[in-house]
């Protein structure tokens, strides 16, 4: 690997996977909602990408809020962001108070890991003001992503079972149909497709294989020490996928997203 690998997670995600993956999709979510007005929330925001985009869109007096249920992401988004309002707290229970209400409420790449999505989706609707505007973006499911599909049957070759929660919840009628349950209006889903690439393909299969082994029944038994050795084995092990997929000196893959959009 020709890049330093260290520091924690959260700082490894903004570092690594910010540029090449989340912003360019961010970035297209926005688009497609429309950011205006002077209120924004970024609901399960990471690292702030969302939000940082925003305030590049938004007059300087908008009022940002980002909310998150990992501290670790938000202390990043802090020291790059310090002028945005970054608050604690899950998606099912947004730490707002009772008259506070956004002009857009953005949740991108965050509700497929709520524990109750229905309640996420009520609670996004809470959070609009009225005629406000949503937009919701989940990964499509691993038959619509083949290089994180080959990822997958990989690691579960070595692993056994893994639940890849990041591509769980990928049916575009699921997702309509939750928030028009949630009294959402004029919802429409769109599926977005964008190429994705990497100069170092190290970099995205350590954190990759990191994640997974996460998701694994076997990595919730695995000392610190066998995870490192297993990250390693996959690793080395991805290497005749990640050659099917060099373009040009690059990593370079198709990523496909369903992006909902809709009003209060």
């Amino acid at each position: 690997m020709t890049l330093s690998f260290t520091g924690s997670l959260p700082e490894l995600y903004e570092r690594f996977l910010v540029g090449p993956l989340f912003q360019p999709f961010a970035g297209r979510v926005l688009d497609r909602v429309g950011v205006s007005g002077d209120r924004f929330l970024d609901v399960a925001c990471g690292t702030g990408i969302v939000s940082r985009l925003a305030r590049q869109r938004l007059a300087d007096s908008a009022r940002i809020v980002g909310v998150d249920q990992s501290p670790q992401m938000l202390e990043v988004a802090r020291t790059i962001a310090p002028d945005i309002d970054w608050r604690p707290g899950k998606g099912e229970a947004l730490p707002l108070a009772p008259d506070e209400r956004f002009d857009v409420v953005v949740c991108h790449q965050g509700l497929q890991f709520f524990s109750g999505k229905a309640a996420g989706a009520r609670e996004m609707r809470r959070a609009l003001a009225d005629g406000g505007r949503l937009a919701v973006a989940v990964w499509r499911a691993l038959d619509d992503n083949a290089f994180f599909a080959e990822l997958d049957a990989l690691a579960e070759r070595q692993l056994g079972p893994v639940t890849d929660n990041r591509h769980g919840y990928g049916d575009p009628n699921a997702l309509a149909s939750l928030l028009r349950d949630a009294g959402f209006r004029n919802v429409d889903v769109e599926r977005d497709a964008l190429t994705v690439r990497f100069p170092d393909p190290g970099v995205l299969l350590r954190l990759n294989s990191m994640a997974v082994i996460g998701m694994s029944a076997a990595g919730r038994t695995m000392t610190d020490e066998q995870k490192a050795e297993a990250v390693s084995r996959l690793v080395d092990e991805s290497a005749p996928v990640v050659e099917r997929y060099m373009d040009r000196g690059e990593l370079a893959f198709v990523l496909t997203s369903n992006v909902a959009t809709a009003r209060a």
